[in-house]
């Protein structure tokens, strides 16, 4: 996220990308701490609630342990009955009236111990023989149910003498009795030769258990369940829709988590377990608490923890922009003063009174448009000498051959008598030094140029008799505009040295002229032996000039005009070998 605002912003002001980052970061930052103090605070509380939740259970498994441990002691105290244990191995040598008499007494004990304690359902003795011994002679057994077939029955024989607790369950043996009770069962053996008697049954009433855990409030929702080391409920509040299969619970998590606790992913209603087991009969004891209810000003500590960090956030933002304005004003003013430099203006100065990098960088500024400003007078200087410089080596390059040779052809002609001729090459030579050595303006117009050419190729005619001539077809609209001098020699030169002089046939050297826009185009074209790629790039290239050519008179002719007007205008070569060369010339239109 803060990358794509940092991306977008980075197109505005330096200001809005520091306070847009620095924003980004106190809101993530906040976010953070926010989403860690509350996570912290719902941790604590549900670790507390954890914490006492499993003291609770512990409370409950001590209430359960004492009462199993009660109900061990008073099977205890019934095993040791001398009556029981006399019944039970000589009732085949006891006479009738004796057994009956010995059965009512052991019945009395056993519906004396029922009545002390209401807790219990029924207390019963089976012997191995079939007998048994109710706690009350009034009650009618269940004859459809064989109690050696009973799991309570079988685990107590493989028990060997210990206590064993079963889940809860319907009570079967007493006909038209269906209390749901827990039992208790154990073998019964004689003291001598460790003789299996038979088994002792105590049913406790299934709402003591329901007691003991009604007694324990986990929230408005919570509960609490009992299952034992088999992993089958003992009790549970809805035991019904338990049996029904209309509600379930985690028992195999419950039974194998290694801890004392786990949570599950249920959204709203997730929920947590904690789980005490029983020292004295393996149940484990099983809080439920709902984890939507362990943190029961939830919405109190989300509303302090919004409005707090949305307190935060406005100062941090606040600050965040007055920090940025603080850092981007001098860089704006540095920036408005960098534009004034843009537009030519090297006069300012930049004011920023600062000890930091700024104002180092704005001291920089002022000491470079200082030193900027000294080095474009210093160049306008040179430039102005260079300009003066080539035009004087410029002027300076009419061939001495040339010269010589056109003299030589006057003085030819005049000894043949040919005193017209004579007079146009001279006229023609005088007309062209005159504007050649004319020092007064650099600028003249296309017309004079276009006359200076004329003379120069009227000489070159001349001389070259047949092998060369010229037409120039100038706009009469552009003669009266302003070019720099002598640039069409060079290049008339460099046609004829380079294109035609070489050539078979008659030379024909072409010059145009006319207004494109906001442009002049002269043309210099012949139909010489043209030129390579290669011989083109070599015409700007900075060599001496050769006694027969002037490529650095057409370097100098492209130097010049963009020194006089900008690198948009000057040379331009179109060649092809064996058709010829046009150069052309582009120069700004000057009234």
């Amino acid at each position: 996220m803060v990358k794509n605002l940092i991306r977008y912003y980075r197109f505005k002001s330096i200001q809005s990308t520091i306070a847009v980052t620095f924003s980004c970061l106190i809101v993530i930052t906040i976010i953070v701490i926010a989403w860690m103090s509350y996570n912290l605070s719902t941790a604590a509380v549900k670790k507390n609630s954890r914490d006492y939740t499993y003291q609770l259970m512990g409370q409950a498994s001590s209430n359960i342990d004492s009462y199993i441990t009660y109900m061990d002691n008073i099977s205890r105290m019934v095993l040791s009955s001398y009556d029981i244990k006399e019944y039970l191995l000589k009732q085949v040598f006891l006479g009738s009236s004796s057994k009956e008499d010995l059965k009512q007494k052991i019945s009395f004990q056993l519906n004396t111990v029922l009545n002390t304690r209401k807790d219990i359902s029924s207390v019963l003795i089976f012997g191995t023989n079939g007998e048994i011994i109710p706690y009350n002679e009034k009650i009618k057994l269940n004859p459809q149910v064989n109690p050696v077939e009973q799991s309570w029955y079988t685990k107590a024989i493989e028990a060997k003498g210990k206590v064993v607790i079963s889940s809860s369950h319907v009570q079967n043996m007493i006909l038209n009795d269906y209390n749901s009770v827990i039992s208790l069962s154990r073998e019964l053996s004689s003291d001598v030769g460790d003789e299996k008697l038979g088994v002792l049954l105590v049913d406790l009433n299934y709402s003591v258990i329901n007691d003991i855990c009604n007694k324990i409030k986990l929230g408005n929702r919570g509960y609490v369940f009992i299952v034992d080391a088999d992993g089958n409920i003992v009790y549970h509040p809805d035991q019904q829709k338990i049996k029904d299969n209309q509600k379930t619970e985690l028992i195999s998590q419950v039974m194998h988590t290694p801890g004392s606790s786990f949570v599950t992913s249920e959204g709203k209603n997730s929920r947590m377990y904690t789980i005490k087991t029983s020292q004295s009969t393996g149940w484990k004891i099983v809080g439920v608490t709902y984890v939507d209810e362990l943190v029961s000003n939830k919405l109190e500590l989300q509303t302090y923890t919004f409005v707090g960090g949305i307190g935060f956030l406005i100062i941090a933002v606040v600050l965040s922009f007055i920090l940025s304005l603080r850092i981007s004003r001098p860089i704006k003013h540095l920036e408005s003063s960098m534009k004034e430099v843009e537009r030519g203006n090297f006069d300012i100065q930049v004011d920023i009174q600062s000890s930091n990098e700024i104002g180092h960088l704005s001291n920089r500024f002022n000491r470079m448009t200082t030193e900027i400003k000294e080095l474009m007078l210093q160049n306008v200087k040179e430039q102005e000498l260079k300009r003066k410089s080539e035009l004087q080596v410029l002027q300076a390059q009419i061939n001495p051959h040339f010269l010589y040779n056109t003299l030589d052809s006057i003085i030819w002609m005049a000894e043949g008598g040919k005193s017209k001729e004579v007079i146009q090459m001279t006229a023609s030579l005088a007309k062209l030094f005159r504007l050649s050595i004319n020092k007064g303006q650099e600028l003249i117009s296309i017309l004079n140029e276009i006359e200076h050419i004329k003379n120069y190729l009227t000489i070159q005619k001349m001389r070259y008799k047949s092998k060369l001539d010229f037409d120039i077809n100038v706009d009469k609209n552009i003669l009266s505009y302003k070019v720099i001098k002598i640039i069409l020699q060079p290049l008339v030169e460099n046609a004829i040295y380079h294109g035609i002089r070489n050539n078979t046939g008659i030379g024909l050297i072409q010059i145009t002229g006319t207004r494109m826009e906001n442009n002049i185009l002269l043309q210099v074209t012949d139909n010489g032996i043209g030129m390579t790629q290669e011989e083109i790039e070599n015409m700007y290239q900075e060599e001496p000039m050769s006694v027969k050519g002037s490529g650095i008179g057409v370097r100098n002719v492209d130097q010049r005009i963009k020194l006089h007007f900008g690198d948009q205008y000057g040379l331009q070569f179109e060649s092809e070998l064996g058709k010829g060369t046009t150069v052309k010339i582009w120069l700004p239109v000057i009234e």
